[in-house]
């Protein structure tokens, strides 16, 4: 590629090719179908963005490292349920705790948080002390936290059924919306985005996130307690998935055991798509909302110009496949 310009054009397709290909995307199913481009469907398009652009967050924090939680999923579902069991209203038939008192709105959401808080040090237990595989690590977690969350959904009176008749106050965090126009779910995870936008980029603590994920070894030599890190960036992330999972239970008003399978890999996916590298030490916040964007333009896009949706999978996996091509080449190229 000797033509100056063919470089500086691949060089900037290369940096920006997942905004390229979400305003193709857009202009496509825009053209086929104007009313795409209407407030009522990007509202749609946010509210489902929301809980998931929370999960990717938490996901992010991992794979910038160069690990992955496969548990995620699990996490999501745990909370929601924990969160659903909680919060229902003292006149529903088939209360989970039958004599429980009303009590005020943030205190299961933090027992959720706090859930999930310690299956994320479980997990960073076994990577950073033990020096298990995260691949091997989450996976066993997955397993454990499913199975768990599993029994206590079983318990009686509930036995395994939907958890339905979620208070209000607790409802109107997913349905809710501030001054009639922008959903409070929305809202919630943009503060998220912020905040882990000006962890990663503005602090140490995300600098040396970086570091981890670049070189290993190399940022053991420079100082940085690597397996203290480790340990604090999985529960962060698990408490990124609890949190998701209290707000999708908010927003679908119930919870079962089965709420947020397959999460991890709808994250993992944003994530990659949105520029972070699969080796880490790569990827910016902006990036993982570009990836999550995206897949909910494929799904509710492709729906909206009454597309077979089976198609979304095969669109999906396309996509997922050319952005970690591309991911690869560019940095083949680089050296």
């Amino acid at each position: 590629m000797g033509n100056p310009k063919l470089r500086r054009l691949f060089s900037f397709f290369s940096q920006h090719a997942i905004y390229v290909f979400l305003i193709l995307l857009i202009i496509i199913i825009a053209f086929i179908n104007p009313g795409f481009l209407s407030l009522t469907c990007l509202r749609d398009i946010l509210l489902q963005c929301s809980t998931r652009v929370i999960i990717a967050v938490g996901m992010f924090c991992i794979l910038l490292t160069g690990g992955v939680d496969l548990g995620a999923g699990r996490v999501v579902g745990f909370a929601a349920v924990i969160s659903a069991s909680l919060l229902q209203t003292a006149e529903y038939s088939r209360r989970f705790y039958p004599n429980l008192p009303q009590i005020p709105l943030w205190i299961p959401i933090v027992i959720a948080i706090i859930v999930g808080m310690l299956i994320g040090l479980f997990n960073g237990t076994l990577v950073s002390r033990f020096s298990v595989p995260p691949f091997i690590a989450t996976l066993s977690s997955q397993l454990i936290v499913y199975g768990i969350n599993s029994i206590y959904f079983d318990l009686p009176p509930n036995s395994s059924q939907p958890i339905g008749g979620l208070r209000k106050d607790f409802t109107y965090l997913g349905s809710g919306t501030i001054f009639g126009v922008i959903p409070i779910i929305v809202v919630i995870a943009v503060v998220v985005a912020i905040i882990a936008w000006i962890v990663f980029t503005r602090t140490r603590f995300g600098k040396n996130t970086y570091a981890i994920g670049g070189n290993r070894m190399a940022a053991e030599v420079s100082g940085i307690n690597v397996k203290s890190m480790l340990l604090i960036l999985y529960t962060i992330a698990s408490i990124c998935f609890a949190f998701g999972g209290v707000l999708v239970a908010a927003r679908a008003g119930g919870a079962t055991n089965n709420y947020g399978f397959s999460y991890e890999f709808d994250a993992i996916a944003a994530n990659f798509v949105g520029g972070v590298s699969t080796t880490g030490g790569i990827g910016t916040i902006p990036g993982v909302l570009a990836g999550v964007f995206i897949f909910e333009v494929i799904n509710y896009g492709l729906t909206f110009i009454g597309i077979n949706p089976y198609w979304q999978y095969i669109m999906k996996g396309a996509v997922i496949a050319l952005a970690v091509a591309f991911d690869v080449r560019k940095y083949v190229v680089k050296k």
